[in-house]
């Protein structure tokens, strides 16, 4: 059944942003792990709303989303549930994007932190900590929403 991003907003919230991100790996194996992850209406690239997840700059999924260029990430609250497929771009301190100033990550990775329901009382204090983390926002514009949430 298809769903829509209503339904990623609504699931996001209901399990504090909490998702799955799926990405293959080169020898064609599937890498799953838990995010935080939501819709991120005002993406930098200014396309339209996209999912998104802020991953640690050390983290093996990042090269494998460098490499395969796509993600699934499945929200869930009880037993409905909604999946959000597609290819990514990434923008962080290793990754720049073509259009998004270097100096305007700051503020993405706040974006990315906010539309998954995080909240934060020293906003300098996170600032530091994803710079030291080389933290980088992973934008997946939807082409293929699937659920069994209701709408």
């Amino acid at each position: 059944m298809a769903g829509d991003l209503d339904q990623v907003r609504r699931l996001a919230a209901g399990e504090h942003g909490l998702a799955i991100v799926s990405i293959t790996r080169p020898d064609g194996t599937v890498h799953s792990s838990l995010v935080n992850a939501g819709v991120l209406d005002d993406n930098p690239f200014g396309d339209g709303p996209v999912v998104a997840t802020v991953i640690h700059g050390g983290a093996r999924k990042l090269d494998y989303l460098r490499a395969t260029g796509r993600a699934t990430v499945t929200f869930r609250v009880a037993w409905d549930w909604v999946s959000v497929d597609g290819p990514i771009r990434i923008v962080g301190p290793d990754d720049p994007a073509d259009g998004v100033d270097p100096a305007a990550l700051p503020g993405v990775l706040r974006a990315v932190f906010t539309a998954a329901g995080g909240t934060h009382d020293d906003w300098a204090e996170y600032d530091r900590v994803m710079a030291a983390d080389r933290r980088a926002a992973v934008l997946i514009t939807p082409r293929r929403i699937l659920a069994n949430a209701a709408q």
